[in-house]
């Protein structure tokens, strides 16, 4: 058994051929008993006194280069091999897969792709209106797709994620105030058990059908926003299906731009996440579209993800505790940019430079 994510063990195994009931690891978080972590915890740090450090390595995502899952967005965004040769020339070993069909879709010339690059499939974000119970069932057919592609291109060396979401951006009142959520905003006691639910029932089938993990990605402009909602959600699903992918640019924005919110969300949150994404958030940006009212697309179009440290994300803070907690994974960067905007590669170069410039 390896460590592999803040307090998340899993068995190893061998990728090729795996059975989909060979299920790891997230379910045994809560069953591990305390002693049994703190003798896990001494052993790492008896490698790290010999020279041995876990690795966190470092990739980005479509996303990055203007592939975001809203309909209706102006322009297309960077073809995805013209994405993966610009990832790969700046320095990322990884990626995620982007809105379904913005890669191939099939999994030998996905994997064909991948591999010519030699780049790591991290993960496959989906969203899904969890909120309606109506939606579920289809949001749970795209979940068990995009899952069943990840585990046919995963390599031997990480086991992909579902990135489970909300349909961000399609509620009016979310999307008009995100960035400035209030407590009216939220949803009811009932409608956050159907939420929770679904969540459940979509990453139970995603771990019967393929056996990956499933982590929630809080996201502005959906329910998940605020801190509090965060918690809520946590609250009401089993520790053991649904994991958290911790955003730090979302993660600020949604805290009403409070730079230490992302600190604090390491703390409460330490036990549940399952992978990390860097993102930054521009302080100046997001007052700005607090004060005028911009919606979500409106602050992502004015650059509220902006690159990395040039916002207020404490990064070498947040690398420290991951470090300090034995984070054995890869961290994501995503620069959420509205397709044709800015220079993609040349954005990707720079947040890595600033990566490498804190030590990772």
């Amino acid at each position: 058994m390896r460590m592999t994510r803040v307090g998340v063990c899993r068995e190893s195994s061998g990728r090729e051929g795996r059975s989909a009931h060979e299920v790891p690891y997230l379910a045994w978080v809560a069953k591990i008993p305390l002693a049994l972590r703190a003798v896990n915890g001494y052993l790492k740090k008896y490698d790290k006194g010999h020279g041995i450090m876990a690795t966190i390595r470092v990739g980005n995502a479509p996303c990055s280069w203007g592939s975001l899952e809203f309909e209706g967005l102006e322009n297309e965004p960077v073809g995805y091999g013209q994405m993966l040769d610009e990832l790969v020339a700046t320095d990322y070993a990884g990626t995620e897969l982007g809105d379904w069909g913005y890669m191939p879709t099939a999994p030998d010339a996905l994997r064909a792709e991948l591999r010519q690059r030699a780049v790591t499939m991290l993960g496959a974000f989906v969203p899904v209106a969890l909120s309606q119970a109506e939606a579920q069932a289809s949001g749970q057919a795209d979940a068990i797709e995009a899952a069943r592609l990840l585990a046919q291109v995963a390599d031997q060396t990480h086991e992909p994620f579902l990135v489970l979401a909300d349909d961000n951006g399609t509620v009016q009142e979310r999307t008009q105030n995100a960035g400035r959520v209030t407590p009216d905003m939220a949803l009811d006691e009932a409608a956050w058990r159907v939420f929770a639910r679904g969540a459940e029932r979509i990453a139970a089938a995603v771990r019967d059908e393929t056996g990956l993990a499933t982590v929630f990605h809080h996201h502005c402009a959906g329910y998940v926003e605020t801190p509090d909602e965060v918690a809520r959600l946590m609250e009401l699903t089993d520790p053991g299906l649904v994991g958290l992918v911790l955003d730090t640019g979302h993660y600020v924005y949604g805290a009403g731009g409070r730079a230490e919110a992302v600190t604090e969300a390491l703390e409460r949150f330490a036990d549940r996440i399952g992978y990390v994404h860097f993102k930054d958030c521009e302080p100046a940006v997001a007052q700005r579209a607090r004060d005028e009212g911009w919606d979500y697309f409106a602050a992502v179009r004015h650059g509220v993800f902006c690159e990395l440290g040039n916002g207020c994300v404490d990064f070498p803070a947040v690398l420290a505790w991951l470090q300090n907690h034995d984070y054995e994974g890869w961290v994501t960067v995503e620069q959420d940019v509205l397709p044709g905007m800015g220079t993609p590669r040349d954005s990707a170069r720079r947040n890595r430079e600033y990566l490498r410039s804190i030590g990772l």
